[in-house]
């Protein structure tokens, strides 16, 4: 077990990066942050989310191109991260934004305790309304509505870690 003073740390220091080197993040380390994924809390342990782990080159570039025109934009919109952790849940499930967001949480949280760096992209809704999207998932033989709840693009961090910037006053009110 460990100690809860390295989970607040890791927690008070993760930030979102958005410059990657190309080097590719190893499977085994892919492995461990997508099962960090899968303890995520979910409403009523129904577990509606589902993670795609994408580092090949030719599908992660269709999703960025993707999210790309979606945004209305021609560069890269995941930095040129070499990994894409899509996050998707059940359309039935009342609480899959809720879910899946935890899921990312969870993904960045334990890609930073693992020394890669993390950032959540939007668009994934839009993207797997889309037919392309669509086809995705059937390539992949997923059935079922889902809906993208976002992207976690992974890699190593090019150039420095950002610091923390200083909480905002009046984030959190006790009521004794």
């Amino acid at each position: 077990m460990t100690h809860t003073n390295d989970w607040l740390t890791t927690i008070q220091t993760r930030r979102s990066i958005r410059r990657f080197k190309p080097d590719p993040v190893p499977r085994e380390i892919l492995e461990q942050i997508v099962r960090a994924g899968t303890y995520a809390a979910t409403g009523m342990n129904r577990q509606s989310p589902i993670i795609l782990a994408v580092t090949n080159r030719e599908v992660r570039g269709r999703l960025s191109r993707l999210n790309a025109e979606i945004m209305g934009a021609e560069s890269d919109p995941f930095y040129s991260a070499p990994a894409v952790l899509v996050v998707l849940a059940k359309k039935q499930c009342a609480h899959r934004v809720y879910d899946g967001s935890l899921v990312m949480g969870n993904l960045m949280l334990a890609a930073h305790a693992l020394g890669i760096g993390s950032c959540w992209i939007h668009r994934a809704k839009e993207e797997f309304e889309r037919p392309e999207g669509l086809e995705i998932l059937r390539s992949l033989g997923i059935e079922g509505d889902y809906e993208g709840i976002g992207h976690c693009v992974l890699g190593y961090v090019d150039g420095d870690y950002p610091e923390a910037p200083a909480r905002k006053e009046n984030w959190a009110y006790f009521i004794d």
